[in-house]
């Protein structure tokens, strides 16, 4: 049996990790424009996990656009929700991890050369 524990990381709330898995599905195209998300009941019966957790994390994405809601039908994926997604993520990105990628190099001195060479050599070796 898998536990609650396996399913979820235990240092962020349960209602955005939902969130992020319907965004993966989406950025990953398993879910596309247009196709039906699954149900808040599907995913509480699948989670074993509180309903309004659940509808946390959903209603968050039909409020930015993601989702949108048919009346007595279900959610479904918005047009354009897979591109919102990815500029979203691509601003993340470079607030997270290249700001300070790039203000390191700078205090050590490395060059924006340097740097993409470096950069080549990391994508180089996967």
């Amino acid at each position: 049996m898998i536990t609650l524990s396996r399913l979820f990381d235990q240092d962020k709330p349960i209602y955005l990790q939902i969130r992020e898995k319907i965004e993966d599905q989406i950025v990953n195209q398993q879910l596309k424009e247009g196709e039906q998300a699954p149900s808040t009941n599907q995913l509480v019966s699948f989670y074993k996990i509180n309903h309004a957790t659940v509808s946390k994390g959903v209603n968050q994405l039909v409020e930015e656009g993601i989702l949108f809601k048919k009346r007595g039908i279900g959610m479904f994926v918005a047009e354009g929700a897979r591109e919102k997604l990815i500029q979203k993520r691509k601003d993340a990105f470079s607030d997270n991890y290249v700001v300070g990628l790039v203000q390191e190099a700078e205090k050590l001195g490395i060059s924006t050369q340097e740097l993409f060479d470096l950069i080549k050599k990391c994508k180089g070796s996967e």
